[in-house]
């Protein structure tokens, strides 16, 4: 129904474990939340350490948080209005169907728990195009010591990033992945965006700690694991889809 390209983005990545409670209305009835329990159960290292060390949160979801900016980001040849150092931030849940036999189809089925630009009209743009999108003011700089710095001012929400690329660049032309993303139940929308994307490249950010989070959203009640990633390098295609 639409056709989204993003090319050539720099992002800082977080993964961010959080308690379903805290967004039980978003969560569409057709989907569930994948939980570090469930990961753990299946040999995945980094969560079976996580619940020995933190047992009471083996029903917490898995998400990732990410402060994003490129050289093209266009929906039907339209683009956003961007202050100085605009960028997007997005935080995307892993979710599976509610219904194991069900079929979401094509790409990695992820929850948009948020996606925030710093165009308030784009943002409406694209919500009537039936992408999930809110304004929120999102920033990413390179200093001159090559350390990536972001931000996100957001409803609740007042968020810090750095990242220093550093070590082997993992990824490359043959990178390649889908992923399907599912809007929040609360917006009303009830379309799909499936995006294709190729060439990730990805280092990981010399900070053992590289966000800082404060507020009363979600995200701010929620735990980052551990050094978070640099990526880049890529260029995305997708678009709507209906149900």
């Amino acid at each position: 129904m639409t056709h989204w390209v993003l090319r050539h983005p720099h992002e800082i990545v977080g993964y961010l474990v959080f308690d379903p409670a805290t967004v039980a209305s978003r969560l569409p009835r057709t989907l569930r939340f994948i939980t570090i329990g469930e990961l753990a159960t299946d040999g995945v290292p980094w969560a079976k350490q996580y619940l020995a060390d933190t047992p009471s949160r083996q029903r917490w979801g898995i998400s990732f948080l990410e402060i994003v900016r490129m050289d093209t980001f266009a929906i039907d040849g339209r683009t956003p209005h961007w202050p100085d150092h605009g960028a997007v931030a997005l935080w995307f849940a892993r979710v599976a169907p509610s219904d194991a036999t069900a079929d979401l189809g094509s790409g990695v089925p992820l929850l948009v728990l948020e996606f925030w630009l710093p165009d308030s009209a784009y943002a409406r743009a694209m919500s009537e195009k039936g992408y999930y999108a809110t304004y929120g003011d999102a920033r990413l700089v390179q200093e001159a010591n090559g350390t990536w710095r972001g931000s996100i001012q957001a409803d609740g929400l007042r968020a810090t990033a750095a990242c220093t690329p550093t070590g082997p660049v993992s990824g490359g032309p043959a990178s390649r992945g889908m992923q399907a993303l599912f809007p929040p139940a609360s917006s009303g929308l009830t379309s799909v965006v499936r995006i294709a994307f190729a060439g990730h490249r990805v280092q990981q950010c010399a900070e053992t700690t590289s966000w800082t989070v404060h507020g009363t959203h979600p995200i701010a009640r929620g735990s980052i694991l551990g050094a978070s990633d640099f990526e880049f390098g890529y260029d995305l295609v997708g678009g709507v889809y209906k149900p």
